[in-house]
């Protein structure tokens, strides 16, 4: 047999794929221990992990471009899974910084709207989970701004209102939800969580991938190994077991 009919006989593997989309905590995922890059590698050979974090963004932003990220005709059929990250940016503080700031209610209203989206690409609200923003450690933060001229531009108070409206919105739209802001301060000492008072460290990259899988598993767990186990493949005619 020509190599080119066997090039030729194989269907095209799609691999399922599960979406990350949120903002710098996001983005940062994939760095070595993040929480992103640790679903990566438990979903090995199953489905493939993709970053969609952008580091600065807020819901504003992120409900323009998702149609751009995920489409009927780019990506939508094999979406097994979204996770939408964001808040730590739409609750800045709207008189310190103006630009990443998202009222309260229009927050709530773009991850509505996003998921309104997601559906109407047809992926169902039982692939789509929320995630709150972190508390924030004021007083570490507060160094982070000071280091660079600004005063402190979040509050925690505020952070927990903008979560309490993402877990409310979740509880609306029938999705999952992850409450990073409550289920962190249940450690009365949670900035060992935070690497600078916002983004994570890397204990708090193995909290959200502990706390992330628990809700993903379910949904993941039947995904099949893709292609046999090597020891598995007819080494005498592997297109038996390849094709």
């Amino acid at each position: 047999m020509a190599g080119g009919e066997v090039l030729g006989r194989g269907r095209l593997l799609l691999w399922p794929r599960v979406v990350l989309f949120g903002d710098s905590i996001t983005e940062f995922s994939f760095q070595e221990n993040g929480w992103g890059a640790s679903l990566a590698e438990r979903l090995v050979r199953k489905c493939d992990v993709v970053n969609r974090g952008l580091s600065g963004y807020n819901t504003r932003w992120a409900k323009l471009i998702l149609p751009r990220l995920i489409s009927k005709s780019a990506g939508a059929e094999n979406t097994v899974a979204v996770t939408i990250f964001f808040g730590a940016n739409d609750s800045a503080l709207k008189d310190l910084n103006p630009k990443q700031h998202v009222p309260l209610e229009e927050y709530a209203a773009n991850l509505k709207s996003m998921i309104q989206y997601l559906k109407s690409v047809d992926i169902p609200e039982d692939r789509i989970i929320l995630i709150t923003p972190p508390p924030l450690q004021e007083s570490a933060w507060e160094k982070e701004c000071l280091a660079k001229g600004d005063k402190l531009n979040r509050r925690n108070a505020t952070t927990g209102e903008y979560a309490q409206a993402c877990v409310q919105v979740a509880g609306d739209c029938g999705t999952d939800v992850l409450d990073l802001w409550t289920l962190m301060q249940k450690n009365e000492d949670f900035s060992c969580y935070l690497s600078d008072g916002l983004h994570l460290s890397a204990k708090g990259n193995s909290f959200v991938a502990t706390q992330l899988w628990s809700r993903l598993e379910k949904k993941l767990s039947s995904l099949p190994l893709l292609l046999p186990y090597w020891r598995e493949v007819d080494h005498t005619q592997p297109e038996t077991s390849l094709l």
